[in-house]
């Protein structure tokens, strides 16, 4: 009878009286969505109702780019509320250009650099040609909108 396999989980084994070895595989968790960033004008505007009326916790973020960042919990996904430091910043010219609104969509993934390499062999164009550090102080990396159907997506590790 076969021996049911986990994620991670290698079972080895040369014959049916031959000891079992179990070795550890790095855990793929595929991609999944971390967190959907909201542009607006103030974090006070939108903060009471997602904290308060919806009960989403906050979540302790560094600020970054030029934003303030106050992060809830939203199931194992946040939201993030970005708002601009001054109305030079990526987010300040933003909520000029298109008002407060969803900014942009973050995907988790197993591997960034691998996952890069797969966008720049599709022919995807990228912002970030290299990982940097985000808010949460994972790497990132953010794809172009012109790639991506006019959305921007952040790609970080897990």
């Amino acid at each position: 009878m076969p021996v049911p396999r986990r994620p991670g989980i290698r079972i080895h084994s040369s014959g049916p009286h031959t000891p079992k070895t179990i070795m550890t595989e790095p855990l793929r968790r595929g991609t999944r969505i971390a967190h959907i960033g909201v542009a607006v004008r103030a974090i006070d505007d939108l903060l009471p109702i997602l904290r308060d009326v919806l009960e989403m916790p906050e979540v302790p973020l560094n600020d970054a780019d030029g934003a303030r960042i106050v992060g809830l919990a939203a199931g194992e996904s946040l939201v993030e509320l970005l708002q601009a430091t001054a109305d030079d910043t990526p987010i300040g010219k933003y909520v000029a250009k298109r008002g407060p609104g969803i900014h942009h969509v973050c995907f988790a993934v197993d591997d960034l650099d691998g996952m890069l390499q797969r966008c720049r062999d599709a022919g995807l164009r990228l912002i970030d040609e290299v990982p940097r550090i985000g808010a949460e102080g994972k790497r990132i990396a953010f794809l172009h909108p012109s790639a991506t159907a006019g959305i921007l997506v952040e790609l970080s590790e897990y």
